[in-house]
């Protein structure tokens, strides 16, 4: 099984990335071409015409090298996809290699230097070993790299390093089922690394990379109702007068001290460890002692404070969309709770919301944000009172300006009716 290899992506990968995928594949003397030639090669190899490739590397091939002693730095960097660059013992492989291809001999590391080494595999040794391959379920890190998980819900020395790019590239997100070949760590690396995605959930990884583009999926108004449970009067409030479906686009609204923090944490908190469902949590601008009161039940998945500039804010908002955007095109169901969206960038305010949505015959996207007033595009705008909260009278839902569109699909032509009339009689009371 190969991994996605049409040369925009080869072009977008690191070199590192790319030598890998060529000993992978076979490319003869890939060390020693540079980049564009080491891409025509491996498309090259991929087509079945490697004469071409062959032609160009052998026009730069260079000559015979002489006996020369490699020269080692103590310098250590970092590539793209933060494993470990090149370094002077990969040069000194590719030296031999080199050397090997072109009938010449390369002298023997010295002694003090093998002794140095301590005994540790050549690449070659390493190269050899690359061919244990492994499945497990994928957990995305803040940094926008991840692990393989083998045994979901426990982390272990065994788990494996999945790099960035990997991750950008195959677009997986989080509780993805991941197979592919993995190498053993190296220097000073803890954990194993893959090399390369095979399957995702059980599919060839180019056709899942392949797939029609988020925006280009077609939406419908949501028909399933999310149930939260529980004996929370605001809570139950909200499941059967302003229902939310499952590709919601909801706008918990209300003035400071209405209570929209709290009644987020409790929507979370009904969702959380729910089967099926992918939950998220991002905090932009919350006060910092509500950092400390989410991190005491779900951790979020990412959180600015108070003091957060709007375009850091905005980054932690549109990086945890992203990722729900990934689940429900693969046909989950995600949702993401946003506290809030007032300090974030009014732009990305609107898309974040706009990203929700209900995939017909597929996964969907729910976005539910705390927000002052309504942004436009609502499904379901939940109002709460200031004034009913200050007063500890639950709930504390305004009806008169809450409201679901087209709740018959969620909850049937009988509680359509109910909410229509229990927003008239709310209408009543205000007015008088």
């Amino acid at each position: 099984m190969t991994p996605v290899l049409d040369r925009s992506a080869l072009e977008a990968s690191p070199l590192a990335d790319l030598h890998l995928l060529a000993n992978e594949i076979g490319v003869d003397g890939f060390r020693r071409l540079r980049k564009a030639d080491l891409i025509d090669a491996i498309v090259a190899k991929q087509s079945g015409d490697e004469s071409a490739a062959v032609a160009g590397a052998d026009d730069d091939a260079p000559a015979a090298p002489k006996r020369t002693r490699a020269r080692r730095s103590r310098r250590k960097t970092t590539d793209e996809d933060g494993g470990d660059a090149p370094t002077a013992e990969d040069e000194t492989a590719a030296a031999e290699e080199a050397a090997a291809a072109a009938g010449a001999e390369v002298d023997d590391e010295p002694e003090s230097g093998r002794r140095r080494r301590g005994g540790r595999r050549s690449r070659r040794e390493e190269d050899a070993a690359e061919d244990r391959v492994v499945e497990g379920v994928v957990e995305l890190q803040g940094n926008g790299s991840g692990f393989l998980r083998l045994a979901p819900g426990e982390n272990s020395d065994e788990d494996v390093y999945i790099s960035g790019a990997q991750v950008k590239r195959c677009e997986l997100v989080t509780g993805d089922r991941v197979a592919g070949p993995v190498r053993a760590p190296r220097r000073s690396e803890r954990f194993p690394s893959l090399i390369r995605v095979d399957t995702i959930n059980g599919k060839p990884a180019d056709e899942v990379a392949e797939g029609t583009r988020f925006d280009d999926l077609p939406a419908t108004f949501p028909t399933e109702r999310l149930e939260f449970g529980g004996d929370d009067p605001t809570v139950t409030a909200v499941e059967w007068l302003a229902p939310i479906g499952k590709g919601s686009r909801v706008a918990v609204c209300g003035g400071a001290l209405a209570g929209k923090s709290d009644l987020l944490r409790r929507l979370a908190g009904a969702l959380s460890g729910r089967d099926g469902i992918e939950l998220s949590i991002v905090l932009a601008g919350v006060r910092p002692e509500e950092l400390g009161e989410w991190g005491e039940g779900i951790q979020p998945s990412a959180a600015v404070a108070l003091g957060g500039s709007p375009d850091a804010q905005g980054q932690a908002v549109e990086q945890v969309i992203e990722q729900g955007r990934r689940v429900a095109a693969r046909g989950g169901d995600a949702v993401v709770i946003v506290d809030s969206l007032d300090q974030v960038p009014q732009p990305v305010a609107r898309r974040a919301l706009a990203a929700a949505r209900n995939i017909a015959d597929g996964g969907s996207l729910t976005v539910i944000a705390a927000t002052s007033a309504p942004l436009g595009g609502e499904t379901t705008v939940v109002t709460l009172d200031a004034t009913l909260t200050a007063l500890r009278r639950f709930p504390a839902l305004d009806l008169a300006t809450s409201g679901t569109m087209r709740p018959e699909l969620l909850v049937g032509e009988a509680g359509a009716q109910k909410i229509a009339e229990a927003r008239a009689e709310a209408l009543a009371t205000t007015s008088v």
